[in-house]
């Protein structure tokens, strides 16, 4: 298992609109058109900003690769994120993506993180 963590920088002003849209449409097709596996999501301020702040977890990085690339495809997602914008304006600054991959003294290592995974 490998973890992927995000961080978007979110917005005050329309920080509710973005967590609509990151709850009610984004985490729906992610997990059931893409099979995502949500660790976990915070919100943080940190440097000043706001941010969203979330961790994936994926069998491999191919399959990692695969899921976004679907993601970003997808129409549904792309009209969202056009009506959204459109609505409520940017929503997503600066965006941070990392592969964490434990090393061989993590207690983590070789199991899932994900709750009932």
């Amino acid at each position: 298992m490998i973890q992927q963590l995000r961080i978007y920088e979110i917005y005050e002003h329309n920080k509710a609109a973005f967590h609509a849209r990151f709850r009610d449409h984004a985490a729906r097709i992610m997990r059931t058109k893409y099979d995502f596996k949500f660790v976990a999501m915070w919100e943080t301020t940190f440097g000043g900003r706001t941010e969203f702040v979330y961790v994936l977890e994926w069998p491999d990085e191919a399959t990692k690769i695969a899921a976004w690339s679907a993601l970003m495809a997808d129409a549904e997602w792309t009209e969202i994120k056009r009506v959204t914008h459109a609505e409520h304006g940017l929503m997503v600054g600066t965006i941070e993506d990392r592969l964490l991959m434990p090393v061989d003294y993590s207690p983590v290592q070789g199991r899932s993180l994900v709750p009932g995974g």
